[in-house]
């Protein structure tokens, strides 16, 4: 993943995620269930019961209609990444279970804000507030959840806990920030956004709540301002780069494992990294596409937007990026963790994580 070479199937973390090594990786995630799920379920059990039911389906232990989902574990995917990071410092992952809690339940808020704002019925394969009683309702939820996160951080007799609330705090905020921002882009014509803006909301998107799980579990492990600061680096780095590339498979890819879903943003006149920057490439390819953008949705042919987009360079501008960026991430990675091992389970846990979209 360090060259520019044709993305159309998502790579494999460096040195091959092979089958063992997913598995392991899997392994983690099924462990950071049973270890953060009871924590997860005391403090969601101390909300108020219809506030309860709202936000159980975001966590991944219950239907919309309250019924309890299959296994009713949730996926624990960025309280793994928690338990992972300190388990890759050397650290005891079970000092950082009630931290990883927090984590779960602000990134659950996140899902109920986010279902409010984009007014869609699934996200990541679970219901969003569209799907469910109201969006008062699930705004309601997410507040309650996101002060249940900042009790249990204020509760922790752990020293790093302080420093894990200022870093989630942070991190809610500028998501906050990086959402009106994707707003504003919004309301702008095409040409008028540059590739950078929307590179800086995709970051956010893709890689703060993982950058964030990290830095707070080398907090919990014991490790300084600067491997935090670094562990944070990578999540962000990694998360954007695997977007990055999962942009590229969705136009690109086989159909049959992309399935179809970038072709049909398209041609919903969805904003992909691969299409921002074919409409701000400023070459004759690029005002066509904006001028194929411009038509009513029947009349948008998805196969010729996307040759429009490779012509206009926003495949390979995507390729680079998704390269350079894994460089940044690798680099982050190593300067945090120097051993090759615990920095490749690291690794193919982020890489499993952002590819379930958990």
């Amino acid at each position: 993943m360090t060259d520019t070479a044709d993305v159309t199937e998502r790579p494999r973390a460096p040195g091959g995620l092979d089958p063992p090594e997913e598995h392991e990786a899997a392994e983690m995630l099924a462990s950071a269930r049973r270890r953060v799920g009871p924590e997860l379920r005391t403090a969601v059990a101390s909300l108020p019961e219809a506030l309860r039911r709202v936000a159980l389906p975001h966590l991944g232990w219950g239907h919309v209609d309250g019924t309890p989902a299959p296994g009713g574990a949730g996926a624990a995917a960025r309280p793994a990444l928690v338990l992972a990071a300190v388990r890759a410092l050397g650290g005891d992952p079970g000092v950082a279970v009630r931290a990883a809690a927090a984590v779960e339940l602000t990134h659950g808020r996140a899902r109920l804000r986010d279902g409010v704002l984009d007014r869609t019925a699934v996200r990541g394969r679970r219901p969003t507030a569209e799907a469910l009683p109201g969006e008062a309702d699930a705004i309601l939820a997410g507040d309650a959840l996101q002060a249940v996160a900042q009790r249990l951080l204020a509760e922790d007799p752990h020293p790093g806990a302080p420093a894990a609330a200022a870093r989630l705090a942070a991190c809610v905020v500028e998501l906050c920030a990086a959402r009106h921002l994707e707003h504003v882009l919004e309301r702008r014509r095409s040409a008028e956004v540059a590739p950078a803006e929307w590179i800086a909301v995709a970051e956010t998107g893709a890689g703060a709540f993982l950058g964030c799980a990290c830095a707070i579990g080398a907090v919990y492990a014991g490790a300084g301002p600067e491997v935090a600061d670094a562990l944070d680096g990578f999540g962000r780095q990694a998360g954007l780069a695997f977007r990055l590339i999962d942009d590229v498979i969705g136009i690109w890819g086989d159909p049959a494992r992309a399935g179809g879903a970038a072709r049909g943003d398209l041609a919903a006149r969805g904003k992909s990294l691969p299409v921002v920057a074919a409409l701000a490439s400023g070459t004759p390819d690029g005002a066509a596409l904006a001028g194929l953008y411009d038509r009513e949705p029947g009349e948008r042919d998805p196969e010729r937007l996307a040759r429009a987009v490779e012509r206009a360079g926003g495949r390979d501008w995507a390729q680079t990026q998704a390269a350079d960026r894994m460089s940044r991430a690798l680099g982050e990675l190593a300067r945090a963790v120097p051993d090759p091992e615990r920095a490749g389970e690291l690794l193919a846990l982020t890489e499993l994580v952002t590819r379930r979209s958990c």
